[in-house]
């Protein structure tokens, strides 16, 4: 029995009956040989932090557009405290953590640089239209490994592809709309556990709001602090998902409620600030130039796969693959004039 075998065996031993296990997944579109040492979860959780759009998130807006602050978080941060929150929602259920890692890691791999003034940008100049977390799919499916995709398994790619809610329910009652494994779902409402409490915590330092402006009745049912109010949501998803028997991952309707008005606080307050537009419209004015100019210029810029996409889709995968600092430094580089040498 290889270790792998034995860590399948640990998995049907001590997980959950309604836990995904590595053993069972549904497989990869390419079958590949199984590893002596790593369950096909585990391989697909390295995969993605191996990969070069993991790398690439920590340089890009997670709210505030390129910041100096050392503080403030990225798109990488974002992710990890994502992972952890997932991981411990998950632990508690006996679920499998390994597929919920790898879903948290890799649920943002396409975000656009300048967070959602880039995505908002993009969606109006694409003729397709635009949306990270199909264009997180097609990171792994079809842009990393030089157009090869990570191949990574069914599950994971399910939960990637179906975490976003945007502005929509958390936790959709339209089956269709969640992800298939339970461990999906954990990535699905652990993804706005964390930036709603993030975010809020970003702001407060970049002094857009103050403790103060929170509704007071969402600072009673949540709690004061950055971290009370994580754990409050936390453990009231272990606990109202082990009241349905695992049939879903659930919230109460009081934490649900309270959380879904924390978002619409920081929509309104934080996310369309009238004080953030100025600095929105420079960031829609540098992905509209910068794509208009790769696709006058292809061959400098656009790669060659996926083969049978459209020019302009892949002027879009060049696009969204851009940090904040490589789409500033090359618009600077494209559009800003050059000092004449000294003679």
């Amino acid at each position: 029995m290889t270790i792998r075998e034995k860590l399948e065996e640990i998995e049907k031993e001590t997980l959950s009956p309604k836990a995904c296990f590595s053993s069972q997944t549904k497989g990869r579109e390419r079958s590949v040989a199984l590893h002596p040492l790593r369950t096909e979860f585990q391989r697909d959780r390295d995969r993605i932090i191996h990969s070069k759009s993991f790398r690439r998130l920590k340089h890009k807006t997670q709210v505030f557009l390129a910041p100096y602050g050392d503080h403030y978080r990225t798109r990488l941060t974002h992710t990890l405290e994502v992972s952890q929150i997932a991981r411990t929602i998950a632990k508690a259920l006996r679920l499998n953590e390994d597929l919920t890692e790898a879903i948290a890691l890799g649920h943002d791999l396409g975000h656009t640089p300048f967070g959602h003034a880039g995505e908002e940008t993009l969606a109006k100049l694409l003729p397709d239209g635009f949306s990270h977390y199909e264009q997180s799919l097609r990171v792994v499916e079809k842009i990393e490994w030089e157009g090869k995709g990570l191949n990574l398994t069914r599950e994971v790619r399910d939960g990637i592809f179906k975490h976003s809610k945007g502005r929509g329910e958390i936790l959709d009652n339209e089956k269709q709309n969640m992800p298939s494994t339970l461990e999906g779902q954990v990535v699905r409402v652990s993804d706005v556990v964390a930036y709603v409490n993030h975010d809020i915590d970003d702001a407060v330092r970049a002094e857009v709001i103050k403790e103060k402006d929170i509704p007071s009745y969402l600072i009673q049912v949540l709690g004061e602090w950055h971290a009370s109010r994580i754990d409050r949501m936390v453990e009231d998803v272990v606990d109202a998902s082990l009241k349905v028997s695992l049939e879903k991952i659930a919230m109460s309707k009081e934490i649900r409620k309270a959380v879904t008005d924390l978002r619409d606080f920081l929509y309104e307050k934080v996310y369309f600030n009238p004080q953030a537009r100025p600095e929105i419209e420079k960031a829609e004015k540098i992905i509209t130039d910068l794509y208009e100019y790769v696709l006058k210029n292809p061959e400098d810029y656009i790669k060659p796969y996926p083969q049978e996409d459209s020019l302009t889709k892949r002027a879009g995968d060049f696009i969204a693959g851009m940090t904040d600092r490589y789409a500033l430094g090359l618009y600077e580089k494209l559009f800003f004039p050059r000092s004449w040498p000294s003679l």
